[in-house]
């Protein structure tokens, strides 16, 4: 039930045909994982936060830094030196104080991945390596739990929803991150964000609409990104949308599957 305070809060949402009274209802009861209080996980705990989330958890082991505050608009410059998932939950108290916030001040790894997973009925993953996105990919399929997962270029972005775990119409299992991406670029090929830079604004674009497909996975309305990869173009200010299926040879769920578990993401 949304109390009265509750009721005003989310009004604009309430009114909404797609969300209305047992939409919120469910955003209410929901739990979110999000992976990285950064560029991308830092606007989508904002909005997630504002839209009433129960329980948002975010996983970070990393501190606020000056160079941070051009992008990751949950800390503020007070914070530098702070763990950052300590500012994001004082900042997420002063703007929802109904979420309940938990703060994992770890790295994602092998050994917790699944048991951090486990507990939460959604995952955002906003980290900012492949071997990081591949681990997370991997542990929701093992966590039977749904991930929006995003990435940032320079001037450009990605974002799409993974239910690997889960069949489509046709009974075939849905795609999973390594049917788009089979392969890491080899090293050294796609430089850290210290060395190419990006642009705030577009980290804010791309973590906003993570919350957004975050909402509507929870609420259920509109057409998902499962099977489809949403790019963005900053310089052109253009978004494609590019299909894709299961590969059948992919090493996950496809015909003949060898990942049995997270052993291989072990140190």
């Amino acid at each position: 039930m949304l109390t009265p305070e509750e009721l005003e809060r989310y009004a604009r949402h309430i009114v909404l045909r797609d969300i209305g009274g047992p939409g919120q209802a469910a955003l209410k009861q929901a739990s979110v994982l999000v992976v990285g209080a950064g560029g991308l996980g830092a606007p989508a705990l904002m909005y997630l936060a504002a839209a009433g989330i129960g329980t948002l958890g975010v996983v970070d082991d990393d501190v606020v830094t000056l160079s941070n505050l051009q992008r990751q608009v949950i800390h503020s410059t007070p914070d530098i030196g702070r763990r950052k998932v300590e500012s994001a939950g004082e900042h997420i108290e002063a703007l929802n104080p109904h979420v309940r916030f938990v703060g994992h001040a770890t790295w994602l790894n092998a050994d917790n991945a699944l048991e951090l997973i486990g507990d939460y009925d959604l995952v955002l993953d906003g980290s900012d390596n492949f071997q990081t996105r591949y681990l997370v990919s991997d542990a929701c399929f093992f966590a039977r739990r749904p991930l929006i997962t995003a990435a940032l270029g320079t001037f450009d972005g990605s974002l799409t929803t993974i239910r690997a775990h889960e069949k489509n119409e046709a009974g075939e299992f849905n795609p999973t991150y390594r049917c788009l991406f089979p392969e890491p670029p080899p090293p050294g090929t796609v430089p850290a964000c210290a060395e190419a830079g990006v642009m705030g604004a577009l980290a804010g674009v791309l973590g906003s609409m993570m919350a957004l497909e975050a909402i509507r996975e929870i609420v259920g309305f509109g057409d998902g990104l499962v099977g489809r990869l949403l790019m963005m173009d900053a310089r052109a200010m253009r978004f494609e949308t590019l299909r894709y299926s299961r590969d059948p040879a992919n090493p996950l769920n496809g015909d003949g599957p060898v990942i049995g578990d997270l052993s291989a993401h072990a140190e």
